[in-house]
């Protein structure tokens, strides 16, 4: 661990707060602009969280915000430090990338504060910034090290080959990915991801984040990835290159599994996992692993699509419940087509609601487990929460601030 922040550094970081409040949006996104002056510290990153969706400056503005508000008290960001050491290791973020971070940061908080950023506000939020910087790269040494020590495990970027390319729907495709050495592959966590590094013609060095949509094995991956981009909004550069051109036979950078959204395998309390769209991914990774390693498990598997001709996986999932009295699915259609046939395709028409999964699944010990768009888990999260199912049962996987999901004062 460092060495504990002086209490005269703690008070002034949390004297910050009213002004973080007020401009840690301008602050985050300033900062980016300094640190992606740097080409080779920009490639490190995922660009559909900036230039695509915004996301990332938001979500580095709550984890600021909170890191100020709670210096005094950080075992409550536990959480928070894993999901970033997880989400640091996909992109092979290393100890000597932090001290760009660190000018980008300072100079982003000089630039918006101006003469608000006193010189002791800099040097607290300096020593602030390298306490909380040793404990995710002491925390992303010790997963990199367990990586590459595992069987299969490796660090950094390795090659692999496409070896199947499955239509899933209109939108959705699967690919399973083999390595190009032929030796065994990292056995995943039930609701981990694969970072992946791409170089495209025209766009250059892009990196992005897909769930594995398989039980951990040794010998290969699957993900499964939609195709984004509706008329009116921009495409989505790399799942559109993985849909158009991507073939049996392409050869894609890989990096090892990680995220901490992962299936608590211990026990054999009952489990449900509730998706919406392409969310199903790591959901379908949670239900064939229980299916192959705990079959007695009691596992219900929720799930809403806007139709069958968007719905993913569908003849694997009904395989997989169909085999087993344990296994049960329950399939909604928001908007059912003429060919979407109920009792067959789909169970439902409408919304999943909180409401519905309290009426329908053992909501007094169940480990309820979401993914799928933003309204989505901020309508069910928080409908959930409300009714009573205590925050360590309700489990999420979302790309952006908590506070985007959570209501207040359930987000405090």
């Amino acid at each position: 661990m460092p060495t504990p922040l002086a209490p005269a550094t703690i008070a002034l970081v949390k004297a910050t707060v009213p002004a973080l409040e007020a401009h840690g949006l301008t602050i985050t996104r300033r900062m980016y602009e300094r640190l992606f002056e740097n080409a080779e510290i920009r490639d490190l990153f995922n660009q559909s969280h900036h230039g695509e969706t915004g996301s990332q400056p938001k979500a580095l503005a709550q984890a600021v915000l909170a890191y100020a508000r709670n210096i005094d008290n950080l075992g409550v960001l536990a959480g928070a430090v894993e999901r970033i050491a997880q989400k640091h290791v996909a992109l092979n973020i290393l100890p000597e990338h932090y001290p760009h971070v660190a000018n980008a940061l300072l100079g982003a908080i000089g630039d918006v504060l101006g003469e608000a950023a006193t010189p002791e506000i800099a040097a607290a939020w300096g020593e602030a910034y390298w306490f909380l910087a040793e404990i995710l790269i002491g925390r992303e040494a010790a997963i990199y090290r367990e990586q590459a020590a595992k069987p299969g495990g490796w660090n950094g970027w390795r090659d692999f080959r496409v070896e199947s390319v499955t239509a899933e729907s209109e939108t959705i495709r699967s690919l399973v990915l083999v390595p190009v050495d032929g030796a065994p592959v990292l056995r995943h966590e039930p609701g981990q991801y694969l970072g992946f590094l791409f170089d495209l013609p025209g766009h250059g060095v892009l990196k992005r984040n897909y769930s594995i949509s398989c039980a951990p094995n040794d010998r290969a991956y699957r993900i499964t990835v939609k195709r984004e981009g509706r008329p009116g909004e921009p495409a989505g550069i790399v799942s559109n290159w993985l849909h158009e051109t991507v073939a049996p036979g392409t050869v894609l950078k890989v990096a090892p599994p990680a995220g901490d959204f992962v299936l608590d395998r211990d026990g054999e309390a009952p489990v449900v996992l509730v998706s919406g769209g392409v969310g199903l991914t790591p959901m379908v990774s949670m239900l064939e692993t229980v299916a192959a390693t705990a079959p007695g498990r009691p596992v219900w598997f929720v799930h809403g699509a806007l139709n069958g001709r968007v719905h993913a996986l569908r003849e694997r999932v009904r395989a997989l419940t169909d085999a087993n009295p344990n296994l049960r699915r329950q399939v909604f259609y928001a908007e059912p087509v003429a060919e979407d046939r109920a009792g067959e395709h789909y169970d439902a028409s409408g919304l999943i609601t909180a409401d519905w999964l309290v009426r329908h699944t053992p909501h007094a010990a169940a480990t309820y487990y979401l993914c799928g768009p933003k309204p989505f888990l901020t309508a069910l999260v928080n409908g959930l929460l409300r009714r009573g199912v205590p925050a360590e049962r309700v489990r999420y996987e979302f790309f952006g601030p908590a506070d985007e999901i959570l209501e207040a004062p359930l987000a405090a």
